[in-house]
C-alpha cells in the first residue's frame, strides 16, 4: 500500500494532490492519504521525509518521491514495468 500526503483541498479536480490521487487510482494502486496543515511551517513530517515542505509526497514501496510530476512519472513507469512480460529462461 501506498501513502500520499496531500494539500486539504477536498476536491480532486484542484490541485497538484488531486492529479496524483487520480492517477493513483487509474494505475489500481491501493493507497492511504494523510492530509496534511494548510501552513507548510506546521508539516514537519513532510519535512522529515523529504527535507521540504511542499505536497505530494508519495511513498510506496521503498520509494518516497515529491513532486507532482516526478510522482506521475513514477507510476508511468511502475504501469510500463509491469506490463511488460517476464521473460523465460530456458
Amino acid at each position: 500500500m501506498a501513502i500520499l500526503y496531500r494539500c486539504q483541498t477536498p476536491t480532486d479536480w484542484l490541485c497538484a494532490c488531486g492529479k496524483v490521487a487520480r492517477r493513483l487510482r487509474r494505475a489500481g494502486i491501493d493507497y492511504e492519504q494523510v492530509r496534511v496543515p494548510i501552513r507548510r511551517r506546521d508539516r514537519h513530517e513532510v519535512d522529515d521525509l523529504t527535507g521540504q515542505r511542499w505536497v505530494p509526497v508519495l511513498i510506496h514501496a521503498d520509494e518516497v518521491i515529491h513532486d507532482s510530476r516526478r510522482i506521475v512519472e513514477y507510476l508511468d513507469w511502475i504501469e510500463e514495468r509491469d506490463a511488460e512480460p517476464a521473460e523465460v529462461s530456458g
